[in-house]
C-alpha cells in the first residue's frame, strides 16, 4: 500500500504558532525548493518528523502543524510516546532494531526502516502475522561501508528485499542508507547518487520508498531521489548532552 497523504504532509501547518510549527514550515519549504531543481513534485517526498529524546508536548506540537509521520529511534522510547498520542499517525523506527525487540516493534510501528538480516525480518513477519498487522519494511544499505554503522552491503540488499517478499505480515518497499556524517552536505551526494541507482534495480513492486537524507544533507537527498527524509534538528532543534 502506497501512502496518499505525502502532499498534506508538505501543506499543513497553516497559522499554528511556535518554533516547532515555524521550523516544520521551513523544512517543508526546503524540501519543496530542492523537489523544484530536480523537476519533482514536492508531494512526492514524505517528511518523516524525528522525535528522538523530544518530549510528547513538543510531538504534539508538530502534529498540530500538520506533521503525519513519526519516526522514533528506539522502541522502548517509542512506545511509552506511541500510549499518550491518540491523534492518528504513521510511525516509523528508524533506528537500528534489536531481534529480542522485534514483537514490540511490529505492534508498534507501520513502517520499519532497518531490516538488515533475513532473520531479523523472520521474526518480524512472525509477530505482525500474530498481531494481525502488515507493515512496511526497507532494507538498511551500509551505503558508504562505514564499520559503525549497521545495514548490509550494496551487493546483499536486493537479494534480501526479494527474501523478505515471501514473509507473510510484511510489505517490502524500498532501501534505506545513511551518508557519513560531515559539515559538507555535498559530501553526501555521490553516496546518495549511488543509492538511487541500486534502488532504480529493484523490481518496481518493492520500490516504494528511497529513505535517506536527514536534517544536514536532505535537500541533497531530495534532489538525488529521496521519496522520504528524516528530519528531526532542523524541526527542535538541537538535543541536549546526555547527563
Amino acid at each position: 500500500m502506497c501512502y496518499n497523504d505525502q502532499a498534506r504532509d508538505q501543506q499543513g501547518g497553516q497559522g499554528v504558532p511556535g518554533e516547532v510549527a515555524r521550523n516544520l514550515q521551513a523544512v517543508r519549504e526546503r524540501i519543496a525548493r530542492a523537489a523544484s531543481r530536480a523537476g519533482r513534485p514536492a508531494g512526492d517526498i514524505t517528511l518523516v518528523v524525528v522525535t528522538k529524546t523530544q518530549p510528547v508536548e513538543r510531538i504534539a506540537e508538530a502534529i498540530a502543524a500538520g506533521a503525519q509521520h513519526i519516526g522514533e529511534n528506539y522502541v522502548q522510547e517509542a512506545r511509552e510516546k506511541h500510549a499518550r498520542i491518540q491523534t492518528p499517525v504513521t510511525w516509523h523506527l528508524i533506528g537500528h532494531l534489536q531481534s529480542n525487540k522485534a514483537g514490540q516493534a511490529a505492534a508498534l510501528f507501520d513502517v520499519i526502516h532497518t531490516l538488515d538480516s533475513l532473520q531479523l525480518a523472520e521474526r518480524v513477519s512472525r509477530r505482525a502475522v500474530a498481531a494481525g498487522r502488515e507493515i512496511e519494511v526497507l532494507v538498511e544499505v551500509n551505503i558508504a561501508g562505514e564499520p559503525t554503522k549497521h545495514g548490509v552491503s550494496p551487493g546483499e540488499a536486493i537479494p534480501l528485499l526479494e527474501a523478505i517478499s515471501g514473509l507473510p505480515g510484511l510489505r517490502p518497499a524500498g532501501l534505506m542508507g545513511m551518508a557519513p556524517f560531515t559539515d559538507n552536505p555535498e559530501d553526501a551526494r555521490p553516496h546518495f547518487r549511488r543509492l538511487r541507482a541500486l534502488w532504480e534495480t529493484i523490481p518496481a513492486p518493492c520500490r516504494r520508498h528511497l529513505s535517506m537524507g536527514m536534517s544536514g544533507d536532505f535537500e541533497v537527498a531530495v534532489e538525488e531521489g529521496a521519496t522520504m527524509v528524516r528530519v528531526g534538528t532542523a524541526i527542535f532543534g538541537r538535543r541536549p548532552p546526555k547527563s
